[in-house]
């Protein structure tokens, strides 16, 4: 199945709610979120971070066949930020990733040179927005409103 997909989505939940209830009613972690086949555990011991990541890559492995990614899987403070569901997530903040910010940039100068359509940019652009909303992003998302009718005015 594609990545992306609706339906890979969907049975990765399903296929990971045992991992769920392993990590929630086993390990008994108090701060675990997952989305599809992303998944965040918070605690304040290093120590323990540890042991319950070697316990997650032996459940993964020997339950459900699967292993962790050796260079997305660490243990990080807090205060470095967390990259998860395309924002880099803080105690009391959340930002956009610093891609999803190039990416529509670059979609904007594909369309200053023809390369984009006015709708496909203007949809992107609902999207991206919608997104980014989420995220400590206000004084950005009016520079790159703003960006876009400059770019617009030009064609004009």
């Amino acid at each position: 199945m594609p990545l992306g997909n609706l339906t890979s989505q969907f049975f990765a939940n399903v296929y990971l709610h045992e991992l769920d209830y392993f990590v929630k009613n086993i390990l008994k972690v108090k701060y675990y979120v997952r989305y599809v086949d992303d998944f965040v555990v918070l605690h304040r011991s290093k120590r323990q971070l540890e042991i319950w990541k070697e316990s997650i890559n032996q459940f993964l492995y020997n339950s459900l066949k699967l292993e962790l990614h050796k260079q997305k899987s660490r243990i990080i403070p807090l205060s470095r930020g967390i990259d998860f569901v395309g924002f880099r997530n803080f105690e009391n903040y959340r930002l956009l990733r610093n891609r999803s910010i190039q990416s529509m940039k670059s979609k904007i100068q594909l369309f200053e040179k023809n390369e984009l359509d006015f709708r496909s940019l203007f949809d992107i652009y609902q999207g991206w927005q919608a997104h980014a909303q989420w995220a400590n992003t206000h004084k950005l998302r009016q520079r790159i409103k703003a960006e876009i009718i400059r770019t617009v005015w030009k064609k004009v």
